[in-house]
C-alpha cells in the first residue's frame, strides 16, 4: 500500500491506460483448475453472471475483516519466511477478533496459512491474493522497451498457486484477488490494463470463486475503471485518509465520501474496502511529509478504529483494516518509515491501543 492524494486525480486520468476493447481472442472458457493452457486467450464469459461474495456465515457477519502480512523482523517476501508455528500464533491472535483475512500472495506462505486454518478448525475465511508485478517497461506511448521474463514467470507461479489453493481449500478460500494497485497512476507495480484483463479472464474461467481486483479509490472513481469492473465479481477499493491529507477527526468522513464516489461510478456492483487504516509512526520528510498532514500515534489509530467500527456496525460495508501486524521489512530504512507502522499489533505481536476499542 502506498496511496497518494486525491488532488492528483487529474493526472491519473490523463495517464489512464487505454481500454482493452478488441484485444482478446474469442476462445471458449473452460473450467479447469489444474494445469491450463498457458498460451490460451480466454474470452469474457457470456452470459456474465456476478458471483456473490457472502459475508454471513453461521448467522454472523464477517465483513469487519483484516489484511494480513505475516513477515516478522528478519523476514521478507522472497527471503526468510515465517515458520508454521509463527503462523499458528498469528492466526490464534487474529481469530479472536476477525473471521475474514486478506492475503496478498499465493506462491509463498499462503498454503501454510490455509493448512493451519484447516488443521486447527479455525473460524476463518480468506480472500486470497494473486500477486502481480510489472512484466515489462514501457514508454509514454505504451511501446515496450524491455521485458522481464523472470517477473512473468513469477506472475505465472502466483496464478497457478492461487488457482490450486482455491480449489484445494474451498471451505476457506472464498474469493481470489488478482493484483494489488496495478492500475493507479502512481504505482511502481503497474500492469497494462489489457494484460490484467487477460489474467482475470483466465483466473475466472478456471475457478468457481468470485474474482476481484484491488486498487486505489482514485482509480475506481474514474469511468476508465469500468473496463476492469465489468470483468470481475466485485470491486476492492483502497481508502487511506492519512495519505490523502486528512486529520484523524475528519478521516471517516473522508472514507465515507470517497467510498460513495466509487459506488456512484459502479452502480449495482458490490464495492468493498480492501484497505483502510491509520499508522502509528511516519516520517516528516519525502512524500510522507508532503502528503500526510494528520498526527499519528496509538491514540490517533485508536480514534480511527473506533470510528471505523461504529460505521461498520451500521453500514455493513465489508472492510479490511490495514493491517494486522507491523512489518519492519517494508518501505525505506528509517525506523519511522510509515509503511512499517500500520499494524494493530506491533511486530513483536503485542497489541496496540486500538485493539482495546471498537470490538
Amino acid at each position: 500500500m502506498r496511496a497518494f492524494p486525491a488532488i492528483l486525480g487529474a493526472l491519473g486520468a490523463c495517464l489512464a491506460l487505454c481500454t482493452a476493447a478488441g484485444a482478446f481472442a474469442a476462445a471458449g472458457a473452460a473450467s479447469n483448475t489444474t494445469g491450463g493452457d498457458r498460451g490460451r486467450a480466454y474470452a469474457r464469459q457470456e452470459p456474465f453472471q456476478k458471483r456473490p461474495f457472502p459475508m454471513q456465515y453461521d448467522g454472523r457477519w464477517i465483513g469487519d475483516a483484516v489484511a494480513y502480512g505475516p513477515h516478522r523482523d528478519g523476514q521478507r517476501p522472497n527471503g526468510p519466511s515465517p515458520s508454521v508455528a509463527e503462523l499458528r500464533q498469528d492466526l490464534d491472535l487474529m481469530v479472536k477478533r476477525w473471521h475474514l483475512l486478506r492475503l496478498y500472495g499465493s506462491a509463498e506462505y499462503a498454503e501454510d496459512i490455509l493448512m493451519v486454518i484447516r488443521a486447527e478448525h479455525l473460524d476463518m475465511k480468506v480472500m486470497l491474493g494473486i500477486s502481480l508485478a510489472a512484466e515489462d517497461r514501457r514508454d509514454s506511448s505504451g511501446a515496450v522497451l524491455e521485458t522481464f521474463a523472470r517477473t512473468r514467470e513469477a506472475n505465472r507461479r502466483e496464478v497457478e498457486a492461487g488457482l490450486r489453493l482455491a480449489d484445494g481449500f474451498p471451505e476457506i478460500v472464498k474469493a481470489l484477488c488478482v493484483g494489488n494497485e496495478t492500475q493507479i497512476f502512481w504505482s511502481g507495480n503497474r500492469v497494462p490494463t489489457e494484460r490484467l484483463i487477460e489474467i482475470v479472464r483466465e483466473v475466472r474461467a478456471r475457478s468457481g470463486v468470485p474474482i476481484t481486483v484491488s486498487d486505489d479509490f482514485n482509480y475506481w472513481n474514474k469511468p476508465e475503471s469500468r473496463v476492469v469492473a465489468r470483468e470481475i465479481d466485485f470491486i476492492s477499493s483502497h481508502h487511506h485518509p492519512l495519505w490523502n491529507g486528512s486529520q484523524v477527526q475528519d478521516a471517516m468522513a473522508w472514507v465515507r465520501k470517497t467510498f460513495s464516489d466509487v459506488q456512484a461510478v459502479h452502480p449495482g456492483d458490490l464495492v468493498l474496502i480492501s484497505e483502510t487504516g491509520w499508522a502509528t509512526q511516519r516520517l516528516d520528510t519525502g512524500d510522507q511529509g508532503k502528503y500526510m498532514k494528520g498526527r499519528v500515534g496509538e491514540d490517533e489509530q485508536a480514534v480511527f478504529c473506533d470510528s471505523l467500527g461504529a460505521w461498520l456496525r451500521v453500514s455493513r460495508v465489508p472492510t479490511f483494516t490495514f493491517e494486522a501486524f507491523d512489518e519492519n521489512w517494508k518501505g525505506s530504512d528509517p525506523p519511522g518509515e510509515v509503511e512499517k507502522h500500520w499494524g494493530l499489533y506491533r511486530a513483536d505481536r503485542t497489541p496496540k491501543k486500538a485493539l482495546s476499542v471498537g470490538k
